[in-house]
């Protein structure tokens, strides 16, 4: 062999003479099974190949790959494993220049039939497995590394090799150990376990795929999983999904997300565990994707999942209006199943959404917002749209951050049409909560529920100063925020978790959004609140009545010791010890624990037991709050949607308020409250809604004194005789300056 290698080396133009002389004797030895000279050809050209590296290499290559062939063509293992070695070695030989005609073709087939070998003896099966899985790994190393060679990543390839590399990786045994990033297993592992080396050699494939072929890697595990219906259950799944988000690269990782979401469209008429399984490794996919490199595929994301979120709902109603004409038992168990699809798609909604930047966010709240249907505008029934209303307020709720409150998605939040089930109403308030507050209060607000609290400090509320940004949120959107919690506790359907609800929804707007002015609001409304229980103008149930008054008591219990206002604590905690002692069922300890202690009517003269306003204003205005409002009583904003609802009229609420107003004060009392009125629209009112009505008086007195006086009319005598708005005023126009006969007097 020395002498063989030294003649080689010197005369490097005879090694393809000497390759096609050994390949002959190979050939004829193996059909005349002289396995011991085939064991002896091979070396000689092992030796050969790693000891020659000159131009002349080249033919000798081809004559050692057609040795190689032929011994993985034999039937005899031992010879199959002597070619897929000496094939490996060869694959570690880095070539001076690339082979443009050379083609692994044949390799991938039979390293990857061998993969799925099926001999009785276990030890043999074992061995050519682990020879098919080394063969994969030396023909991707060869290929991958000589740039010029593409070929190993077509689909015909990839169909065959990564299934194979699968196969193998089924037979783990500790599939959690498997699931992190790449490992580096000991040398003896990796000879003895097919699954240990096929899962190596998967993440080395994965490892050196690229923006153009990590397509072509990635669908064959689909189809693998697809045949061997491998989603349910799906831990091989969510395994081979780990493994391949731990092994590409970063930057490509939305390739295989939108892979993922790819196949649940093509899967979306199957089984609902299939779906589940499908979504549950998206979010696995997701969870090591995230804050990395997402790229466009956020809203497709967010989009697709809404999407099997309503096909979801709509396979759950059809198989209850199936349940109503069959009487198998197997349409509930098809329910159930739906309903882990619809907790898949909004726990990875959530997950996905919670990991995005803030102004990501942002839109996607937006974008999940404008798919919320509204009853009556689908083609759907009412329960379908309901059901689709919870699902994706629910998804909402898990994406949803404090930011400015935007109009455009508050509006519809707050909307009528959302208010139509107490299921709905608790979604809403429970993602208005998450959107207010910023400190993470909600716990502790909710930690006593509806209570009265002896100290809230004992809370260890976080609280800052209100920012000009709040004061300005609330300015412009505090009375959609007070007239959505007035209507929320006139609902008949109301159970204790709404009133919980409501009220830590009062309690984190007075910590978070706040100031004197907004104080004062919030006392309006508990007021009226209290009235809605008392006057009873919605025939509301004896509980509904009750909880009310619980929860005004606690809330104005919370709001005394929040401004700390001395007088105004005395007069809630004189209230509290009052109805402990007469009326127990306005209290939240009492009502929300034992229902059956209910009143059978409220009377609307024992004073005592209520939070009076002029004494709340008595105890304020000492300490500097600006009291006059006090004596306005609060009325919901009343909106065009509330006339297109389904809802009782708010006109009709506003003009009732105002009967009982009238029937309950004199005439002197009546003017003195219209003159507050005013008083309180010119302090609040729209500038341009003031001017309208002043030049509409304006104009009707000039008419006036126009035929008393008998003016006369002439021509403005120039430019500066006119008034004139700003063109973008709502009332632009120029009025003619009027000169009379009595030049001291000018009216416009």
């Amino acid at each position: 062999m020395e002498k063989l290698t030294f003649y080689a080396v010197s005369a490097p133009e005879k090694l393809d003479r000497i390759g096609a002389y050994l390949a002959e004797r190979l050939t004829r030895d193996v059909a005349r099974h002289r396995y011991g000279y085939v064991l002896i050809a091979m070396e000689a050209l092992d030796q050969l190949l790693m000891a020659c590296h000159s131009q002349s290499i080249k033919p000798f290559v081809e004559s050692f790959l057609h040795m190689v062939a032929k011994l993985l063509e034999s039937g005899e293992p031992k010879l199959q494993v002597l070619g897929t070695n000496s094939f490996v070695k060869f694959a570690n030989i880095e070539e001076d220049t690339p082979s443009y005609h050379r083609r692994y073709d044949f390799f991938v087939s039979r390293f990857s039939a061998m993969c799925h070998s099926r001999d009785p003896d276990p030890e043999i099966q074992n061995e050519i497995r682990i020879a098919g899985i080394r063969g994969i790994q030396g023909v991707v190393r060869k290929a991958v590394n000589d740039e010029l060679r593409a070929t190993i990543w077509e689909p015909q390839h990839m169909d065959k090799i990564v299934p194979s590399l699968l196969f193998n990786m089924q037979k783990i045994e500790d599939i959690d150990s498997r699931i992190g990033p790449p490992s580096s297993p000991t040398v003896g592992v990796k000879e003895e376990n097919p699954s240990v080396l096929a899962e190596n050699c998967f993440r080395e494939l994965l490892g050196r795929a690229t923006y153009g072929n990590m397509n072509n890697a990635v669908r064959p595990v689909f189809a693998h999983l697809d045949h061997h219906r491998l989603w349910d259950p799906n831990e091989f799944a969510v395994s081979c999904f780990k493994i391949i988000m731990y092994s590409i690269q970063a930057q490509y990782s939305h390739h295989v997300i939108q892979e993922i979401l790819g196949h649940l469209d093509v899967r979306k008429r199957d089984s609902p565990r299939v779906r589940a399984g499908i979504i549950q490794v998206l979010l696995e996919a997701v969870a090591i994707a995230a804050k990395g490199s997402i790229g466009p595929t956020v809203l497709e994301v967010f989009n697709t999942l809404l999407k099997h979120l309503r096909i979801s709902v709509d396979f759950e109603l059809g198989d209850r209006r199936s349940s109503c004409e069959s009487t198998t038992l197997s349409i509930s168990s098809k329910e159930s199943d739906e309903r882990i699809v619809q907790n898949a798609i909004i726990q990875t909604i959530g997950f996905f959404g919670s990991n995005l930047p803030d102004y990501q966010r942002s839109e996607i709240m937006m974008f999940i917002m404008s798919k919320v249907p509204v009853l009556g505008t689908t083609s759907q029934s009412d329960l379908g749209t309901r059901r689709i209303q919870i699902m994706l307020l629910r998804s909402l709720l898990m994406v949803s951050l404090f930011n400015a409150l935007p109009a455009p998605f508050l509006d519809p939040l707050l909307s009528p049409s959302l208010m139509e089930d107490s299921e709905l109403r608790q979604l809403v308030l429970e993602i208005l909560h998450n959107l207010i507050d910023r400190h993470d209060n909600q716990s502790q607000a909710q930690r006593d529920q509806v209570l009265i609290i002896p100290d809230v400090s004992d809370l260890k509320i976080k609280r800052d100063k209100i920012s000009r940004q709040d004061v300005s949120f609330m300015k412009k959107h505090g009375q959609q925020l007070y007239r959505h919690i007035y209507l929320g506790c006139k609902e008949e359907d109301n159970v204790q978790k709404n009133f919980e609800l409501l009220f830590t929804s009062l309690a984190l707007t007075t910590i978070e959004l706040a100031n004197e002015e907004v104080v004062i609001d919030l006392i309006r409304l508990a007021i009226a609140l209290q009235d809605i229980a008392i006057i009873n103008e919605d025939n509301l149930p004896m509980f509904n009545r009750c909880g009310v008054m619980a929860l005004v008591a606690a809330y104005l219990n919370f709001l005394s010791q929040m401004i700390a206002v001395p007088a105004f604590c005395q007069h809630v905690s004189k209230v509290i010890e009052t109805r402990s002692v007469e009326a127990a069922y306005f209290l939240p300890e009492t009502i929300f624990k034992d229902k059956s202690n209910l009143p059978k009517s409220l009377e609307k003269d024992e004073t005592d037991l209520f939070f009076l306003t002029n004494k709340i204003a008595e105890s304020l205005g000492g300490s500097g709050y600006n009291v006059e409002r006090l004596s306005v009583p609060y009325v919901p904003q009343v909106t065009d949607e509330d006339r297109l609802s389904r809802r009782k009229s708010m006109v009709d609420t506003v003009s009732l308020q105002v009967d009982i107003l009238s029937d309950n004060n004199g005439l002197e009392e009546q003017e003195k409250e219209k003159r507050r009125l005013v008083i309180e629209k010119f302090q609040k009112a729209p500038f341009e809604e003031i001017a309208a009505q002043c030049e509409t008086k304006a104009n009707l007195l000039h008419d006036r004194l126009a035929q008393i006086l008998e003016l006369t009319i002439r021509p403005p005598p120039s430019p500066s005789g006119t008034m004139t708005m700003t063109a973008g005023h709502p009332h632009y126009h120029s009025v003619p300056v009027y000169e009379m006969k009595f030049p001291d007097l000018c009216v416009y």
